[in-house]
């Protein structure tokens, strides 16, 4: 299935795309390292892709057996427009931290160059501070 994700260019290959989504499971993960298309769209910086997985119910938090998710995998990239998409979502939880303890914010300070990607975690954790529970 994520094969053919990843080589959809044109509305009219979006529009086949999102057909399929809708008829099959969009959260399934890979046997091995427990990937989804989601996060493997969010690793290439593939926006439209993500877009449609996203409104089609993809989880934006799950984790792979390493414990990434999404927004871990955008940070790490450093894809701060996949970090803006992500953080968009209603559901998305920047909090969330893998097995050896590291959340999307850490692994972006761990980064070099991805200061704007952190600079966006901080704020959106400001933000929901401030909205509270």
């Amino acid at each position: 299935m994520i094969t053919p994700l990843a080589s959809a260019e044109t509305d009219e290959d979006m529009s086949v795309v999102g057909k399929l989504l809708k008829q099959g499971n969009v959260n399934i993960q890979a046997a091995q390292g427990g990937q989804t298309a989601l996060m493997l769209g969010v690793s290439h910086d593939r926006g439209h892709m993500v877009k449609a997985l996203l409104s089609c119910g993809a989880d934006v938090n799950l984790q792979d057996h390493e414990g990434t998710s999404a927004l871990m995998a955008a940070a790490r990239h450093g894809h701060a427009d996949m970090v803006r998409l992500l953080l968009a979502h209603p559901d998305c939880d920047a909090a969330l931290t893998d097995k050896a303890g590291r959340t999307a914010l850490s692994t972006a300070l761990a980064s070099a160059g991805h200061g704007e990607i952190a600079e966006l975690l901080c704020a959106h954790a400001e933000q929901r501070r401030s909205i509270g529970p």
